[in-house]
């Protein structure tokens, strides 16, 4: 599927192809709370970073997050992965990691084209939510506490949806 998105002030363009568009898995960590904002959570997608294109990419500026450590909070190197974002609006963008390097995350947020609503939705990271954040519970919903075992990949092929 063809996933085009922009930033919000409309500085960055991207495109790219994904076989995994359902935005089906919710972060509750510190750092997709503080830097992507939203209910307490980010949501990427996986697409094939060799399709990525990008219109503007002069506007977009990378973040690093720190790590910390999570019994003590002092602070440890940064982490590898990539967030891409507008350094005008703020808007983040994507997600890239080097041990990934096939792969390039689109933030749900930034994307513009309709994306399919999943049929299940995965809350992971919910050891570090946030105290005033509430999670959904019911049917359709699987919590962690940490990270699931299952890859995006491995959890569209199980609900039959590519990947």
């Amino acid at each position: 599927m063809l996933l085009e998105g922009s930033c919000h002030c409309g500085s960055v363009r991207f495109r790219v192809e994904s076989s995994t568009p359902y935005p089906y898995q919710a972060c509750y960590c510190s750092i997709c709370r503080k830097t992507a904002g939203g209910g307490g959570f980010a949501i990427n997608l996986g697409a094939d970073a060799n399709t990525l294109e990008v219109e503007g990419r002069e506007h977009v500026s990378v973040y690093n997050a720190k790590l910390y450590d999570r019994g003590e909070g002092d602070e440890v190197p940064a982490s590898e992965a990539e967030r891409h974002f507008c350094r005008y609006c703020g808007s983040f963008l994507w997600l890239f990691s080097p041990g990934y390097p096939e792969l390039v995350h689109p933030f749900a947020s930034a994307v513009d084209t309709p994306l399919p609503k999943p049929p299940e939705y995965v809350r992971l990271m919910l050891n570090h939510a946030a105290p005033w954040c509430g999670v959904p519970e019911g049917p359709g919903e699987a919590h962690y506490p940490e990270y699931p075992e299952e890859s995006l990949e491995d959890w569209h092929r199980r609900h039959g949806l590519g990947g």
